[in-house]
């Protein structure tokens, strides 16, 4: 059971957070490209300006992660990194938005987090190459399509079947231990819910 003082302390620890980042102002769409092409030229004072007003985003996004197998806070952090690629990444000149781009990256790095904590079962290298190059495919045409693209689109890009796109993809997804529980305030696990055939 976990230590009411340590969840407690956390909680404090994430709202002190929240009310930190609440000042930074978002940018509009003209500040983002002014600040975005500051950014890739190597200015510090534009990349920090980028990071700061998106790190609500993160907060966002990290909160659909909840109750997976790391704190908020730690999610966060993940998440944080993300958005740090993603600043060094983008270019304002394609035509989309910031957020965009940037949620994937965050993602990314929240789930390969999450991904590291829990998995029971390691993929043989050839098949984590393979892979990446699915999850490449997608980063590219997130930023050229605005949206997170279907398996079709990704299969069109690498001239692959849908099929194949979508089982390397799902070896992306997280495996659930049989004895996670079922939820945050159940004492039943997944093992709990499988028949007993030996009756």
């Amino acid at each position: 059971m976990e230590n009411p003082r340590k969840t407690e302390k956390s909680l404090d620890a994430t709202q002190l957070y929240l009310n930190e980042i609440g000042y930074s102002p978002l940018l509009s769409a003209d500040e983002e490209k002014y600040y975005a092409r500051l950014a890739r030229s190597g200015d510090e004072a534009g990349r920090k300006r980028m990071i700061e007003s998106n790190l609500r985003l993160v907060v966002k996004i990290s909160r659909r992660y909840i109750n997976r197998g790391l704190t908020l806070l730690d999610l966060i952090e993940e998440g944080n990194l993300g958005l740090i690629r993603a600043v060094e990444k983008f270019d304002p000149d394609l035509g989309f938005r910031f957020s965009t781009y940037a949620t994937w990256w965050i993602r990314q790095t929240i789930e390969r987090a999450i991904m590291n904590q829990t998995r029971t079962i390691r993929l043989p290298i050839h098949v984590v190459k393979e892979l990446n190059i699915y999850l490449r495919a997608a980063r590219e045409l997130t930023q050229k399509l605005d949206h997170e693209p279907a398996a079709e689109e990704i299969a069109d890009l690498l001239d692959r079947p849908v099929a194949d796109v979508k089982r390397m993809l799902g070896l992306n997804e997280r495996v659930i231990s049989i004895n996670t529980p079922i939820g945050p305030d159940s004492d039943s696990s997944m093992v709990d819910m499988i028949a007993d055939v030996e009756d």
